[in-house]
């Protein structure tokens, strides 16, 4: 029977740290208010001159080399970020030249902090599908360049950090489902009717005038993130919860068989509370939020990649993952790895 397998991983994260203190320093905030509602103590931030693509190469570069793999083999890349390089084309292109790997198929998805899993299902129905044997699934992010560093913005700006991380999703030949790493299936959610609880209002075609942002827009702060903390909250813990149950129920698998469960990094608070919801020891839940803060698309894999370094997440563990964002959108997965 054949399947897909999360090959290999890779990640890549900026070298400047960003702590609470240094945000203190430019908008009224501190360490202990954002630890006490997010769980975050620091973030990474890009250098002048690194973009989305260079950390997406990064994290590229090495999930390919772990998977024992030349860049020619790799059949087509799937990209998720909500940070581009450019409005177009899509940074998945960029990122395609930069790998030198001109000819095959290079795919944006933008699905923000449920774009990995969404990659991750492409990916699978490709591979499945025998239409390729080797993807490439990436999830980038320079949220720095798109922040309010000031205190109107500060809600949004504490959370979000910049990195990157990949996986190489291959076709395997599953002959015991009980021993053999496999994607075991992912489960993939969207309601539009929220769209505006967490959104980018400018620029946009849609806004009703002849220009797609105008000086007023960017007096008013149009052009940054904006976010119903308190209604994300409650779906994300909702929606994360429901998503794990329903990937556990298709697979008729039991969650105390679940080795480790990687949960999108968006607040800490939020995957305690789905931890204590679907009643799974604090121990199987690996977190990086601490250290990098909310890197939307890329927040599991560089889990992955960290979980692995750390000895947390070995060859032949089942995992659950799990993630809510903008959208709404929300998804979950479970593989052996």
């Amino acid at each position: 029977m054949i399947r897909s397998r999360i090959a290999s991983v890779g990640s890549y994260t900026p070298s400047r740290v960003v702590t609470n203190d240094d945000l203190a320093q430019i908008m009224d905030t501190s360490d202990e208010w954002i630890v006490q509602r997010t769980g975050i103590k620091e973030r990474r931030w890009v250098e002048e001159g690194e973009d989305n693509s260079d950390l997406a190469l990064q994290a590229s570069l090495t999930a390919i080399e772990r998977a024992g793999l030349e860049k020619s083999d790799i059949d087509m890349i799937v990209l998720s970020t909500l940070s581009p390089d450019h409005d177009f084309p899509g940074t998945a292109c960029f990122l395609q030249a930069k790998l030198g790997l001109s000819g095959i198929p290079a795919l944006d998805i933008r699905q923000q902090c449920s774009g990995f899993i969404y990659g991750l299902s492409i990916a699978d129905h490709f591979v499945r599908g025998g239409t390729a044997k080797n993807v490439l699934v990436v999830g980038s992010e320079v949220h720095s360049r798109g922040l309010e560093k000031n205190t109107r913005g500060r809600d949004v700006t504490v959370l979000f950090g910049d990195g990157a991380g990949a996986v190489v999703v291959s076709a395997c030949e599953v002959k015991n489902s009980e021993t053999d790493p496999h994607l075991f299936s992912t489960h993939l959610h969207a309601d539009g009717s929220h769209a505006k609880a967490l959104w980018l209002p400018a620029p946009g075609a849609a806004l009703g005038g002849s220009e797609r942002i105008t000086s007023e827009m960017i007096r008013e702060g149009k052009h940054y993130p904006q976010m119903n903390g308190k209604r994300v909250f409650a779906s994300a813990v909702k929606k994360m919860s429901e998503a794990v149950g329903e990937a556990l129920t298709a697979n008729e698998f039991p969650l105390e068989k679940v080795d480790l469960f990687l949960f999108h990094q968006a607040n800490l608070r939020i995957n305690e509370a789905v931890a204590q919801q679907l009643k799974i020891p604090w121990e199987r839940v690996y977190n990086t939020i601490h250290r990098f803060g909310n890197t939307t698309a890329a927040t599991i894999p560089i889990g992955m990649d960290e979980a692995i370094k750390e000895g947390k997440l070995k060859k032949g563990m089942v995992v659950g993952v799990a993630a809510f964002g903008s959208g709404f959108t929300w998804a979950s997965g479970l593989f052996r790895y």
